[in-house]
């Protein structure tokens, strides 16, 4: 059902995780008013799940240069350096940002900051900042309660974004637009369009797309793949970052155990207590995290292991439980005490490197829309993410995006008075919802199967055969039924995969998260991977009417 006439926003933030609270708080501190559309309760995404911290050179005795060079190091070749250079010296400012809004981080009262500094895989020194082990969790709610009452920021919660609406879409000649997007009320069961001087997507990851994943159901990829039916490129889709260590248990849904668990000295060991890393890079379990899920997925086919195990025992229970209780009380809840014996643990997709392709201030190839956080690319994590890297990455570009947005002001070319209603007229309701369920269930078998941690170029074909068979019932179904979540999210991950894929597939090389077994070498120069679409898609069938386009 279509809600009433088309309402106009000022700036339309897509997502509620840190990089979207952050973009509307510091707009709205300037006098701009925000709306936020969240795809579930405003904290329920990936930032709330984000243990090990924020990486940001606040120690005398560590330095810009140094958080550099190891990012460039775990890039893998690809990192673009003057991106990199403008996150790492904008870290302490944005440490103290979230100082100023209340933000509380783990102290240390022997540090000549005051706060405790951990260090974690691919970092030289200790820089990264936390809040024990849910420094995410600790971010996102204080920014939650920041914007809950911001009298210049309206959160609408429970909608997912089905597309966006650009003037290409409606036919309209001259520069491609964003106009504003259709979203569907998930408790109402209706579809709101917005109209917005801006849109901007903070909309995170795609890990969902794969069958075991550390991230909540949230991470489907939404917001890349409305950028690239807008007509947005999108770069270095392939390099999908598995996280290493997440729990083995039937019941604990790859329950993330932290790098900073590693970086307070915890071994990688076999089932016969053997630390086996040290047969696969000289940092055994501090190399970064592309090696050791690599390692760990040697190690598991080579000997035909269902996990291998996390190992903190050695050290003092105090310490294990004082920096580390959230995980600790997870463990506990499943049987293993990180304190007496070694935690059941296998890699999981994690992070998605590549996105839409952004500049520093976020704008995308299509004008007045902005992207940040995970679903963009702008070029900082190269072929590998360093830990601790991405939070940092959304409150940097957040401030970058703002301050671009507040400067061009309002437009005197608004939108349109009114955006065409959500086309239903010729949909019925859906009478096999099952048809969904099995083709999500397929997806992510899939996916993890063909275009996991290892590759070869006949997995990757039988992946980009079975998406093609995929894409097309989906077109179908998505032309005949009514849209819900589970449909949205399903064509988009589908999407997305594809991009994966069809990435992967261009990468003659083995490079950072991205291993061929058939070109097993890295080329001798990196270059990154940017699709474009050959012009933006509109929906197929539930397309606005009143625009005249066919």
């Amino acid at each position: 059902m279509q809600d009433k006439a088309s309402e106009h926003v000022d700036v339309l933030v897509v997502g509620g995780g840190v990089a979207g609270l952050s973009l509307a708080l510091h707009l709205a501190d300037q006098g701009r008013h925000c709306t936020v559309l969240a795809k579930e309760a405003l904290s329920e995404g990936a930032s709330l799940y984000a243990q090990g911290g924020i990486a940001a050179v606040l120690d005398a005795t560590d330095s810009f240069e140094s958080h550099v060079a190891d990012t460039v190091k775990a890039g893998a070749g690809l990192c673009h350096v003057d991106t990199v250079e403008l996150v790492v010296s904008n870290a302490p400012a944005a440490i103290n940002w979230l100082l100023e809004r209340g933000v509380h981080f783990s102290e240390d009262a022997e540090s000549s900051t005051g706060l405790h500094l951990t260090r974690e895989g691919g970092h030289s020194e200790r820089r990264v900042i936390h809040a024990a082990d849910t420094t995410g969790r600790e971010v996102e709610t204080t920014l939650e309660q920041l914007v809950r009452r911001h009298h210049n920021i309206r959160v609408l919660e429970h909608y997912i974004t089905i597309d966006l609406v650009t003037t290409a879409k409606l036919g309209i000649a001259g520069t491609n637009r964003c106009l504003g997007v259709h979203a569907y009320d998930k408790q109402r069961h209706v579809v709101k369009t917005l109209r917005a001087d801006y849109v901007a997507l903070a909309t995170g990851g795609a890990s969902k797309v794969y069958l075991y994943t550390s991230n909540p159901d949230t991470s489907t990829g939404d917001g890349i793949a409305m950028a690239w039916r807008a007509g947005c490129r999108v770069a270095n889709m392939e390099f999908v970052q598995f996280h290493p260590t997440c729990l083995y248990h039937p019941q604990a849904k790859s329950f993330l155990l932290s790098e900073a668990l590693r970086g307070e000295g915890a071994w990688l060991v076999l089932d016969d207590g053997e630390r086996f890393m040290r047969h696969h890079d000289e940092r055994m379990e501090l190399a970064p995290r592309d090696i050791v899920a690599r390692a760990i997925d040697y190690e598991m086919k080579k000997r035909g292991l269902d996990s291998v195990f996390l190992d903190i025992s050695h050290q003092d229970p105090e310490k294990i439980r004082g920096h580390f209780p959230n995980i600790q009380a997870q463990c506990m809840r499943f049987g293993y005490d990180l304190t007496t014996g070694p935690v059941p643990v296998v890699p999981a997709a994690h992070y998605t490197c590549g996105g839409i392709v952004t500049d520093h201030s976020g704008r995308t190839d299509v004008d007045r829309l902005y992207a940040l956080g995970e679903c963009a690319f702008t070029g900082l994590h190269g072929a590998n993410r360093l830990a601790s890297n991405s939070l940092l990455e959304c409150l940097v570009f957040a401030r970058t995006a703002a301050a671009d947005i507040l400067e061009r002001g309002i437009d005197s070319n608004r939108p349109p008075e009114t955006l065409p209603p959500w086309d239903e007229s010729r949909v019925t309701d859906a009478d096999e919802q099952i048809v969904v369920s099995h083709n999500w269930d397929e997806l992510r078998h899939f996916m993890w199967d063909y275009v996991g941690i290892v590759r070869t170029t006949k997995r990757l074909q039988r992946a980009a055969n079975r998406l093609r068979l995929l894409d097309e019932e989906i077109r179908e179904f998505y032309s005949n039924f009514r849209v819900d979540s589970d449909l949205v999210e399903l064509r988009n991950l589908v999407l997305v995969a594809d991009l994966i894929v069809r990435s992967a597939q261009s990468r003659k090389e083995s490079r950072g998260l991205h291993y061929t077994l058939d070109y097993p070498d890295p080329a001798t120069e990196g270059v990154d991977t940017v699709l474009a679409p050959a012009q933006p898609e509109s929906p197929v069938s539930q397309r606005p009417t009143a625009s005249g386009v066919n």
